[in-house]
């Protein structure tokens, strides 16, 4: 069974993350959804609630719209609270170990802004690089992130085509967790 932590602050109003929480809703059943806005509203994170959270769940998906070039503030204060020593890490801290680490998660910018000469300087796998050690530090799996650009309807992109790439992602997600 698949965990999927949520850390778009407005879900409501998203176009793209969304659409993805709609595929995977559809195409996995077995899918529990902890939308930590709506769960803590206040920030105040019950770490006990959320790490046994993580024990029922072999694939912990994170979903999430890509904020100042890292993850919202509610999923970053969610891993500050969660991952915590002796259970995430340290000498006792195997709880998580063997469990798959995905991170999923949208752009707004368009693919061509994100290189050396673009206006944000950095491949979007460039930015992953702290997953990928939490993931390594707490011996979870990690697995490359999902993730497609063009999401904002204020650079010109259309609800549609967000849809559309929504829903490859969502289904690319439903593909990977089948086959892991």
């Amino acid at each position: 069974m698949t965990l999927l932590i949520l850390g778009h602050p407005d879900i409501e109003n998203s176009i793209a993350n969304k659409t993805i929480i709609g595929e995977l809703e559809a195409g996995s059943p077995e899918i529990e959804i902890r939308n930590l806005s709506a769960l803590y509203p206040d920030f105040r994170i019950d770490m006990k609630a959320e790490q046994e959270a993580l024990l029922r769940h072999q694939h912990i998906v994170f979903q999430y719209p890509l904020y100042w070039y890292n993850m919202p503030a509610i999923l970053k204060h969610w891993f500050d609270v969660v991952f915590t020593y002796q259970f995430a890490y340290g000498s006792e801290g195997d709880k998580l170990k063997g469990k798959s680490f995905i991170p999923s998660f949208t752009v707004g910018a368009p693919e061509s802004e994100y290189h050396t000469l673009g206006e944000h300087h950095f491949r979007i796998c460039e930015f992953c690089k702290n997953l990928e050690q939490t993931a390594y530090y707490t011996q979870m799996n990690y697995k490359d992130a999902l993730y497609f650009h063009g999401t904002s309807v204020d650079a010109g992109y259309t609800e549609e085509d967000i849809k559309n790439k929504a829903k490859a992602q969502g289904k690319k997600l439903t593909e990977l967790l089948s086959s892991i």
